[in-house]
């Protein structure tokens, strides 16, 4: 991957990223260090070539094995709530999938940790982080729902696929004060974007709005 695709040209370039900053300025993202990352992250480069002309819609795109990228303003929402309500030290993301929004991470936080379950996304997103030259990302190949006891705990956890319910060992490996935006399916099958945070006594919990997520799958493929 060379530099010239990197920086991107007509439909991939600078101007249409900022574009999409603008955008995401316009629905309500305030962050100016999550915009920053957005505006200088080529989008294009984790999508399929065919498709790079849509890189910076504000919309979700197809990356194989049945899954997404996010929409940007879903990373830059999900990330907003994490680098407004604490600390970005060591931070866990569950489902790396392309790889895009654990670049956007690896500009606002000090380390993340990434787990992806299907090896061709992961090995396909690990020749992005070198192409972007991120040398604060450590990346594994496994299960999301046992996250990632060696690492913890963890200041934040970002999870990027639709569980039923909270993995257990995800809210274990939180730290106190610590931060976790999942997006969970309810009962009526509807999906919420919660933030909880972990104190001394329990956990605590906000709805932040209705999303859309790929389910979040056990083990490995």
């Amino acid at each position: 991957m060379n530099k010239h695709n990197l920086a991107g040209i007509g439909m991939t370039s600078q101007r249409t990223r900022t574009r999409l900053v603008n955008r995401l300025r316009d629905k309500g993202i305030k962050e100016e260090s999550v915009l920053s990352a957005i505006e200088s992250t080529p989008r294009h480069i984790f999508i399929d070539e065919a498709m790079a002309h849509r890189a910076y819609e504000d919309t979700a795109l197809p990356i194989g094995m049945g899954q997404t990228i996010s929409q940007p303003y879903i990373v830059a929402r999900m990330t907003e709530i994490l680098v407004d309500s604490g600390i970005m030290g060591s931070v866990l993301e569950i489902g790396t999938g392309c790889g895009y929004q654990t670049s956007i991470l690896s500009q606002v936080s000090f380390q993340v940790y990434t787990i992806e379950r299907i090896r061709v996304l992961q090995k396909r997103a690990i020749e992005r982080f070198k192409a972007l030259e991120l040398n604060n990302v450590t990346h594994k190949h496994g299960d999301g729902f046992k996250g990632w006891q060696q690492y913890a705990p963890f200041d934040a956890i970002i999870v990027t696929a639709a569980p039923d319910n909270v993995p257990p060992a995800l809210v274990e490996q939180l730290a106190i004060g610590g931060r976790m935006v999942i997006p969970v399916t309810q009962p009526s099958s509807n999906q919420e974007l919660l933030l909880l945070e972990k104190t001394e006594d329990g956990m605590t919990q906000i709805s932040v709005e209705s999303v859309k997520f790929v389910p979040l799958l056990s083990g490995t493929l």
